[in-house]
């Protein structure tokens, strides 16, 4: 180490770099979750899906059904990417992504098979609602948490954040 550093010229480097990384990586959690429009209209769309299965259709009502459901959601997920002006490449999505599309998935189908076996019961005009109702309300109370903790990982590259580290 023959160069002398200045530290201070050294952290104002550093602040000059961070900075906008740090704006972008702000962007990116504001655009990862979607905005309310999304969530709301995936819940909305989820809710009449499994009302609707929920009325003991015939097999051609459900696959009807199911194709218009798969078709909606299509075009709400590409409206949705058309207006986000930011997107990762596929290479910097996180494992924690994943485990978090994984995790809810597994939390709202555990839900509907939970549901439907305590509203077996009841008439399936009830039966549906009610189901859907459950269902919709775990995917909106988990998708907070549940997105915050993937975008986390985004931010940190995958190493532990400085108050994971401080134990916080």
């Amino acid at each position: 180490m023959g160069t002398p550093v200045d530290a201070e010229q050294a952290w104002k480097d550093l602040q000059r770099i961070r900075v906008p990384q740090e704006r972008v990586y702000d962007e990116f959690e504001r655009s990862a979750s979607g905005g309310r429009g999304m969530a709301y209209g995936t819940a909305a769309l989820m809710w009449v899906f499994l009302a609707g299965v929920g009325l003991d259709l015939p097999g051609w009502g459900v696959g009807l059904f199911m194709a218009a459901y798969v078709g909606l959601l299509s075009v709400l997920i590409v409206m949705n990417s058309r207006r986000n002006r930011m997107q990762l490449h596929h290479t910097r999505y996180p494992g924690r992504t994943w485990a978090a599309f994984g995790a809810t998935a597994v939390l709202v189908g555990g839900t509907i098979v939970l549901v439907d076996l305590l509203t077996e019961l009841l008439e399936p005009i009830y039966a549906g609602p009610i189901q859907a109702t459950v269902a919709v309300a775990v995917y909106l109370l988990s998708l907070g948490p549940v997105n915050r903790w993937a975008v986390d990982a985004v931010r940190s590259g995958g190493n532990p954040t400085a108050d994971q580290e401080a134990g916080r």
